[in-house]
């Protein structure tokens, strides 16, 4: 924290801007020396010649912003340069502010670690700024967005301090042990632990949601061999990422390809084809793709339309509500009468329907709420530990007791937003940053 740290904080190479953050004590030093001392006003992006203190020449014409503590990201004394985003101008500004007394590169999310450390968010609206850099879909924006604001925060927020209540009146009752209680004092404070108990629980009972949004929805393609499966991939992904022959038994291994669904980040597995196997490594290959559909969100059961139902016995027996049943093929005299989304990868017929009604089974999956869901298994966790020691309370026979299981509980809801002693917690948390970040 004594050090300086400064990052590039847009993309590396070539590009139209490059932007530099420093955070610390000595920023506004490091400023002085690259502008010799011009004045420049908080907050207000200004144009300046930037000189390089060694030669005296000119390093870059850039826009600088100085933010002064505690109104910065960090906390801390805040510059930003904008310069030219060329890797000469890159390199050379990068080498000037290592340069400089007690500047250094900065360590993967220290920004943001120095920003939790000031106060300026708590863990969870941090983890949302890596989640964030990270998105790759309008759904996956929209809930780093709604956490990063604090949607989360505010729900474990209030719920610490309805177990903060109730511990004060049990503080209170052991601290005046002598003093006449009345009657029922321990009726409502039992009654919120119940409602906070039933909210916890109904919170956990979302589908896990908020992580498959996250890190993305498994869809497994299952159908027997030559049925189109590898088609069907290469037509949802516009490009040619598997091979396509008539030779059965071509594709051995899962095949992942990702794209975007209406927002939805999903994983598309190609897999080999299911039927008896003709050989040690073909059949390991069909091992892998009923693995694979067994542990996915949602499975595209492909039948070959030109073939009869008896011929694709297997596959049908995968039938269940994590399945969409597709047949392909529907430019060939049909042989299989079976209710799903007609199809052809050859001619690309009718494929509009079948992302439709991909995008129906995921808004089904995902419950499509606007409340902010969990998005880590350490929430998850966390919850799980406040929930038991809540349950501990209702049963705990005198009043220390139940004193001590709310303050566990407490503190369980405390790790997830970092208001207690979590320093265990932070390099596991930031190490997913990018550098500049």
């Amino acid at each position: 924290m004594s050090d300086t740290i400064f990052a590039l904080s847009s993309a590396a190479g070539r590009a139209g801007v490059a932007v530099f953050r420093v955070s610390g004590a000595q920023a506004q030093e490091s400023l002085s020396v690259l502008t010799r001392g011009k004045c420049i006003e908080p907050r207000k992006a200004t144009l300046c010649r930037l000189i390089h203190p060694d030669t005296q020449k000119t390093l870059d014409h850039a826009l600088v912003i100085s933010f002064r503590a505690p109104a910065s990201f960090t906390g801390e004394e805040c510059v930003e340069y904008h310069c030219h985003g060329s890797p000469a101008v890159s390199q050379e500004m990068l080498a000037v502010l290592a340069a400089q007394p007690h500047h250094r590169v900065a360590q993967p999310g220290e920004f943001t670690r120095r920003a939790f450390e000031h106060g300026k968010m708590d863990l969870t609206e941090a983890e949302a700024v890596a989640d964030l850099i990270h998105a790759e879909t309008s759904l996956q924006k929209q809930q780093a967005l709604m956490q990063m604001e604090g949607g989360l925060s505010s729900v474990y927020r209030d719920w610490s301090d309805r177990l903060k209540k109730a511990l004060a009146y049990l503080e209170a009752s052991i601290d005046f042990a002598d003093e006449e209680l009345p009657e029922g004092f321990l009726t409502p404070i039992l009654v919120d632990l119940k409602d906070l108990k039933r909210d916890i629980v109904h919170h956990l009972d979302d589908n896990r949601r908020g992580e498959r949004l996250r890190d993305g929805f498994s869809v497994v393609v299952l159908g027997v061999p030559n049925a189109g499966k590898s088609s069907l991939i290469n037509c949802l992904t516009q490009r040619d990422m598997a091979i396509v022959s008539d030779i059965s038994g071509t594709t051995r291994d899962v095949i992942e390809a990702h794209l975007d669904i209406a927002g939805y980040p999903v994983i598309l597995s190609d897999t080999a084809g299911v039927r008896t196997g003709e050989g040690e490594i073909e059949s390991e290959g069909i091992r892998r793709a009923l693995q694979r559909g067994a542990h996915a969100d949602l499975k595209i059961l492909l039948f070959d339309g030109s073939k009869s139902l008896e011929d694709q016995k297997d596959i049908d027996a995968l039938i269940d509500e994590q399945s969409l049943v597709v047949i392909n093929k529907s430019d060939l005299e049909l042989k299989l009468d079976l209710k799903g989304i007609h199809i052809s990868t050859k001619t690309q017929e009718s494929l509009s329907s079948l992302l439709e009604a991909l995008k129906e089974k995921l808004d089904q999956i995902m419950g499509r709420g606007e409340t902010v869901s969990l998005t880590r298994q350490r929430h998850r966790d966390s919850l799980c530990e406040a929930s038991n020691s809540i349950d501990r309370a209702l049963e705990a026979p005198q009043i220390d007791l139940i004193a001590e299981d709310i303050r566990l509980a407490m503190r369980a809801l405390g790790k997830i937003t970092g208001h207690v002693d979590v320093e265990d917690l932070l390099d596991i948390i930031f190490s997913d940053f990018c550098i500049g970040k």
